[in-house]
């Protein structure tokens, strides 16, 4: 077979024979040749299988490039790269004490080896003995933390307990103050908070934030709702009373969107869940300790000019843990995380060292998460307003399904249909006020201690976990609650079995739906919406808080209490499916990382779809092309890649 001659400028191609007639011809150029014409037909038969839908256009490619880099975008440099890269920050950044640098070249040489500290460092660059034994303290004694880390989380705590003190006073107080404004109607609802937390509170989240920072929104929020419960304390009629109740939601809702990131934005990847859902843990203690207070003061007679002095006291109460995080809460350092996303990453660092054992670990942790934000930024940030990215960009999307449903399910399990009408529940059965406080009062004590668990099973055992094992659990209590009120009201088995009911239910709820929706919602978004996703977050909860304080006294007298009680449990069982599709695993993940979780539904595609891929994983930044568009042509073709990665966890 002949050759093609050559072209006037000399390129020559020819067809894979070798023979001596061509001798002129180096076997070197026949096969350049040949790669260039195979690649040249590859190409050709991808165009025409190629659907022009599967291309990627330039801003999908620059998000699949950011998000394939979050895996460990330091993952494949050296560690003399390492430790320049943490000099230069240093340098870009004001740190130029010797120790801050020398911090900042070791912080960065672990963090690039996934916290392998034996890993080879650069030449005169060493850990002391104290900073070997603080990082191996991470792994063995993850609760060994400074004082200050733990100050920040009582703050948070109290914070919570003035909400949970709230949602109680007024349960043992509405009985007096109804009858002195003259409010006879049976069907008369509570839900002024709530309706301010929703439409108008939560918010105030995103530029409170902005402007005050998380310590800032917190003692503003403490501020309002202090005063609010002063207020409440003094109001003579039903309106007047109204309006102190609805500003106190102006107060809440900024404090319950901005407390749980506060913790999660402090605490170490391995403790997160456990710190955050301290929110929740010490909100059922503020219920415990607002039934305390209702008794305290259920008998306290009224004094001359004043009238109704007992509910007084009840509702004003609440102030007094909002007032102790007024005056501490500048203490305690603000978020290292806030700082970073308003550039001052000198102020973040000397935060992050109070909440840090060693100059070390601050120096890693503020490297490797500044990294992730400068990635995460160009991930998201692609000419998009941040309002219309939570929905279009997937990730967001994503995240914001699941803290939907997990906000969403915190109400509609029913929990505050029994926090808020307990007391006329247990008042109807027994005709006494005090029984039924006291009955009440044992609710709010076993919702705290049964949260206690959490602290160690929410890093453990996982979030979604606890939530797929303690829906059906909560749905069977509450079946059971409602059917015990067939039971004849002379018989001692109906109060028992009703009481046995809800406390059960108070069990289960404790270490599931109550400590996660908080925990996750605060974890989910990526940092550059978080405070508006968190709001969004706090506005559903606390929207359909005020529809089930609504609805409560209506679904009742129509349906009866086994109706309502039904009705509830029946959405645990909803509830329990929308978890099992739609709301994946994030314990013990950096807050960074969570990018790569909610890029993917991986249990929609393997468990519904029955398709035989991997959990998700991101790509190395090499190969984020390919990657990209093998996921896009996954589902058509039935192929996936394999892939090695050495997935760790990252602190």
């Amino acid at each position: 077979m002949a050759s093609s001659p050559g072209s006037e400028n000399g390129e020559k191609k020819l067809a894979p024979r070798r023979d001596s007639n061509h001798s002129d011809v180096s076997r070197s150029e026949i096969e350049n040749a040949m790669n260039r014409d195979g690649n040249a037909h590859r190409d050709h038969e991808q165009d025409k299988v190629r659907d022009p839908d599967e291309l990627l256009d330039e801003e999908q490619r620059k998000r699949f490039e950011a998000s394939a880099k979050l895996e460990n975008p330091l993952r494949g440099l050296s560690a003399a790269e390492l430790a320049r890269r943490g000099e230069e920050f240093c340098a870009r950044h004001g740190l130029e004490a010797e120790d801050d640098v020398r911090a900042f070249r070791l912080g960065a040489v672990i963090a690039g080896h996934a916290n392998q500290y034996d890993a080879e460092m650069p030449a005169g660059l060493q850990l002391t003995e104290r900073e070997r034994e603080v990082l191996d303290r991470e792994v063995t004694h993850k609760w060994s933390q400074p004082t200050m880390l733990y100050a920040v989380i009582v703050i948070c705590s109290l914070c919570a307990a003035v909400q949970g003190m709230d949602e109680t006073v007024v349960n043992g107080a509405q009985g007096f103050y109804k009858h002195q404004f003259g409010i006879g109607d049976p069907e008369s609802k509570r839900a002024a908070p709530y309706i301010c937390c929703a439409f108008i509170g939560c918010w105030l989240t995103e530029p409170m934030n902005k402007v005050f920072g998380r310590r800032g929104t917190v003692f503003v929020s403490c501020l309002i709702s202090a005063a609010a419960c002063f207020w409440q304390a003094f109001t003579n009629t039903w309106w007047h009373m109204f309006i102190a109740r609805f500003a106190l939601g102006l107060g809440i809702g900024p404090k319950s969107a901005t407390t749980p990131i506060f913790a999660a934005e402090c605490s170490p990847p391995k403790l997160r869940g456990a710190l955050v859902m301290q929110w929740q843990m010490w909100t059922a203690f503020g219920i415990m300790v607002g039934y305390v207070a209702d008794l305290a003061f259920f008998f306290v007679p009224d004094k001359s000019g004043i009238s109704g002095l007992n509910w007084r006291l009840m509702m004003g109460s609440a102030m007094i843990p909002a007032v102790i995080v007024c005056a501490i809460v500048y203490f305690t350092p603000e978020s290292p995380r806030w700082y970073l996303t308003k550039g001052r990453q000198a102020e973040a660092y000397r935060a992050i060292c109070q909440l840090r054992f060693e100059k070390v670990q601050a120096a890693r942790d503020l490297f490797y998460m500044d990294v992730l934000l400068q990635v995460e930024r160009e991930t998201m940030n692609i000419g998009q307003s941040k309002i219309k990215e939570m929905v279009t960009v997937r990730r967001n999307r994503n995240a914001m399904l699941a803290s939907e449903i997990v906000m969403f399910m915190q109400q509609f399990c029913g929990v505050n249909a029994i926090a808020y009408y307990s007391t006329e529940i247990f008042k109807d059965i027994t005709g006494s006020d005090v029984i039924a406080l006291g009955a009440s009062l044992g609710f709010g004590v076993v919702n705290w201690l049964f949260a206690i668990p959490a602290l160690y099973t929410i890093d453990t055992f996982g979030r979604r976990n606890l939530l797929l094992t303690t829906f059906p659990l909560m749905s069977l209590f509450l079946f059971f609650t409602g059917f015990s009120f067939w039971i004849p009201k002379e018989s001692p088995a109906h109060l028992g079995c009703i009481a046995l009911g809800i406390y059960l239910f108070g069990v289960v709820y404790s270490p599931g739906e109550g400590p996660v929706p908080f925990t996750y919602s605060a974890e989910a978004y990526p940092l550059y919406i978080r405070p508006i996703g968190m709001s969004l977050a706090t506005a559903t909860t606390w929207f359909f808080n005020a529809v089930l304080s609504l609805t409560w006294p209506s679904i009742v007298q129509a349906w009866t209490a086994q109706g309502a009680f039904s009705w509830y449990a029946a959405w645990n069982l909803v509830g329990w499916v929308l978890v099992l599709l739609f709301v994946p695993e994030t314990k013990e993940k950096t807050l960074e990382e969570l990018d790569a979780v909610f890029n993917f539904f991986y249990f929609w595609g393997h468990y519904i779809l029955r398709r035989d891929i991997e959990a998700p994983k991101p790509p190395s930044s090499g190969d984020v092309l390919q990657y990209a568009e093998e996921k896009r042509r996954q589902g058509s073709l039935g192929e996936r890649e394999k892939r090695q990665h050495d997935p760790t966890a990252r602190v």
